[in-house]
This record gives C-alpha cells, structure tokens and sequence, in this order.
C-alpha cells in the first residue's frame, strides 16, 4: 500500500511529506543559511536578504526556497546568484501559501478516495474501509460503500500529499544554472508582519528641570518565519507605497525578549529617511517582541509648562460663563541637541515618564507620543493635567458694534480668567486663546504675546496657594 498519512480526533503527527515532484525538486532549508540581512521600515514593512550556499545541476532547476516569510510579497522577490551572475537565470517562479493542515489536506480531497481506520475496542485491531470525501464545508461528509456518514467515524487514512500543499510557505523557482558547483544564491523581498517602533523611558529629575533619557527599539515579528543571527537596519521616515490591497495579519500575544542596554545603534542619512543599525547580529524568532537599546543620555536640562488652552467661538457671540475648574495642561520640553547628551534624529514613539517618590521608588507620571525628530529639534510632552492649578473663565461683557469700513461685522468682548493655585510654591500658566478674524487687544490686565496671527498668549505668575485674576477685552473684525 501506498505510503499514508493518518489523521485521527486527538492529534496525529505528519509523516514526512513525499510528493510526486519530490526527487526533481531541490529544497533548500535554513541550514544552508549563510546569513540574513533585514531592514524594517515603520508600517509593517521589511526587506529581507536571505543568502544560502545551495548546489544546483547543470541547466534547468526547480529550486524551492523554503523557510522564508509568508508574508511575502511574491511580486517583489529577487533571486539572484552572487557567485555566478553571468550563468544564472530565473525562468519562472510561484510562491507556495497554501499550508499542510488537517483542515487543507481534507480539503484538497474532496472528491477523492480516502481509508476510514476504525480500531476494534477490545482487540486494538485496525480495520480499514475505503471512503470517498464529498464534503469538508463546517465538518466531513463521506460515501462509505452505499451509507453517507458525517463527522468523524474513525482515523481518516491518506494516499499521499497533494503537490501543492506544503508545511511551510514556499518560494519554488525554475532557473537555468550554468555550473553545477556550490553557488551563493541571495533571495531578496519585501514582506509583512515585520514592524518596530521606538519606545523611550524617561525619569525627571526632584526640581523638574533635568531628565534621564533611554531608548528602545521595540521589534515584533509576526511574518511566520525566524531570522537566525540576522544583520538588522531600521528605516525612520515616511517611505511611500504604492497603492495595493491591503492585508491583515492575526496577531498573537506575543512574549517580550528584553536585551541588555549595550551600544547604542549607529545611525546615518539615507535618502531623505535615517538608517540606523545594530552592530551586532540579532535573532528575530516568529511570534516575539524583543527590544534592542537605540540611545542613552543623562541630566538633559528640561522647561516645565502650564498651559491653559482656549477656544475661538466666543468671540463672536454671547456666552457667559465658559466653565469652572478648567483643567490646566503640563508640558514638559527639551532640545534633541549634542551639547545634551543627543543630538541624533530621533524616531518617532512613544515616551513614557517617571519620578522618583519620597521613597525612592519610580512612579509613572504621564506619556505622550512624538513624531520623528530632526536633529536641534524641540521635543514636547503633555504629561496630563495638573491637580492644584485651575481656572475659572467666563465673559464679562459682549457688543456688536456693526460694520467699520470694509468690515461687515465688529464685536467686541471682555474676559475674565480667575487661575487659581493650591500648591505650595508659585507656579507660571501660560494662557492661550485663538481669536478670529482681523483682532486687536483694546485692554488687558497684563501684556500678551502675540503667538501668531490667530493666537495671542499670556503669562501669568500665580503665587503659592493664592490666585491671579486675568481681564482682557478684545476687538473682532470679519
């Protein structure tokens, strides 16, 4: 009889697959893995440089290239011969995805005959009946002589493995060798399920004004295949992409691998992107997230922030009171700059902020995400909203005062800000409001800033466990 593979309810391990093309077809594994090169861009997108020392017949070859990402983008494989360019052509390639599972395999046998294997229950003899698949939709239909049985009446027997059915995703190419020595071949290709993204840990300093700063390069791996010691280079920017059909990827929770803080990632231009780079190789196993040390810098001096933010409609119209308690924003700053320890553009991520409490230990005190940042650039931080500084506003007063030359509409209005301070040291809010149209300040208790045209802003002292009172009026033309 025919070599067979037994499915049973439980679990039954596959034998080996034997396929008909099995002896003209030449497999190559990760044991023949010289090295592996990754590059991985932001919005899971990887390219992947596998190297393999493979030996080919002299002519035509199908070679499959097995153990490779089934993610990849088939349209985007390359695969080339390094130490044999002039003698090697590729004539065709197909990239294998459909996967050998009980599910696949009853399924590629519908129609076909199968063996039913039923063990008598006191004996333990097998007994074997030959079966025909008519269905495997949301279970198994089978013809077994003149009865139909669903589900499972036994362990269903197999003849053999359909062709195009593989364990593992498969990229399986005809190409032309002109010599029959070992060669270096290199598969390059774009693929999925690769990501990483830089995560930053900071601790402030007793004062608030110095900051401790470490990052991460946060990889996770959800391609369906290893990259064993791979030589790893990460792409920061925003690279454009074709328009195609999109994909999704089932992600499993995966376990986090932390590595040790060791050199930071050397980094260079590329383009108009950055390129960083690990110096030492690294594994990316299937279904894991480890992290890798991206930069380290100490007593960067940091600006603390309070910033009452406003809004532009009642400017325009009658509104009364805009609210009690208003919550307070905090924001801290600092300068991605040499002189502070950095000085490198930094990947966009997301920081996230301690302090250390009375007792020493590190409490977390607020995150915010930044964009990537070019080297001298500001980098800012909304921590949350503070607990003892808070603001009562309203409008005191509002007119329209009818049309001025080529203006159709003129309000005016008065404002009153009450901010209010619990702490036990004088804090600074910096009061924002964005005003419409052509605007001037008729009267103000203190003197603004004009941020911008839309924009005037104020700083206002407020002493311990005291309050100051802010008044304004202001001129609208539409």
């Amino acid at each position: 009889m025919s070599p067979r593979i037994f499915l049973t309810l439980a679990f039954t391990l596959l034998f080996p697959l034997t396929t008909l093309s099995a002896e003209a077809e030449r497999r190559s594994t990760l044991a023949e893995q010289k090295s592996v090169a990754v590059t991985i861009y932001n919005d899971d997108l990887a390219l992947v440089k596998d190297r393999r020392l493979v030996s080919l017949a002299a002519g035509e070859n199908r070679l499959a290239f097995t153990e490779i990402s089934a993610l990849i983008r088939p349209e985007t494989a390359l695969l080339r011969s390094l130490s044999n360019p002039r003698d090697f052509a590729v004539l065709e390639q197909n990239f294998d995805f459909d996967l050998l599972t009980p599910e696949t395999l009853l399924q590629k046998f519908v129609g076909k005959k199968v063996f039913v294997v039923r063990s008598h229950p006191t004996s333990g003899v097998d007994r074997e009946d030959e079966a025909q698949v008519l269905s495997a939709q949301g279970g198994v239909v089978l013809k077994i002589g003149e009865r139909i049985e669903t589900g499972m009446p036994g362990r269903l027997a197999y003849p053999d493995v359909p062709e195009n059915l593989r364990e593992r995703p498969t990229l399986v190419t005809l190409l032309r060798s002109g010599t029959a020595n070992p060669q270096d071949l290199e598969l390059s290709y774009l693929t999925g399920g690769l990501s990483w993204q830089a995560d930053y840990v900071a601790e402030l300093s007793g004062n608030d004004d110095r900051l401790d700063l470490t990052g991460w390069v946060t990889l996770t791996n959800r391609s369906g295949s290893s990259y064993p010691k791979a030589r790893l280079q990460l792409v920061a920017g925003d690279v454009h992409r074709a328009p195609r059909e999109d994909f999704r990827v089932r992600a499993k929770a995966m376990p986090m691998a932390m590595m040790g803080a060791e050199a930071p990632m050397a980094e260079e231009a590329l383009f108009e992107y950055h390129l960083y780079t690990l110096e030492r190789p690294t594994t990316l196993a299937d279904n894991q997230t480890k992290q890798v040390a991206l930069l380290s810098a100490s007593q960067i001096p940091v600006r603390k922030e309070f910033r009452l933010p406003g809004s532009d409609f009642y400017y325009l119209n009658s509104a009364g009171d805009l609210g009690q308690r208003l919550k307070v924003g905090v924001f801290i700053d600092f300068d991605n700059k040499e002189k502070q320890g950095l000085g490198i553009p930094l990947p966009k991520g997301v920081v996230r902020v301690y302090k250390l409490d009375s007792a020493g230990a590190a409490q977390f005190v607020g995150e915010d995400r930044i964009d990537h940042t070019p080297k001298n650039d500001r980098v800012r931080l909304k921590l949350g909203e503070a607990f003892d500084v808070t603001a009562d506003k309203k409008q005191t007063d509002f007119k329209k005062l009818g049309s001025i030359l080529r203006y159709k509409n003129v309000f005016e209005g008065a404002f009153e800000i009450r901010l209010k301070n619990a702490k036990t040291e004088a804090v600074t809010v910096k009061v924002v409001e964005p005003i419409p149209g052509d605007w001037e300040m008729v009267e103000e208790s203190h003197p603004h800033h004009k941020e911008d045209a839309g924009n005037a802003s104020w700083q206002i002292p407020i002493p311990a466990g005291g309050e100051t009172v802010l008044t304004y009026r202001v001129r609208v033309r539409l």
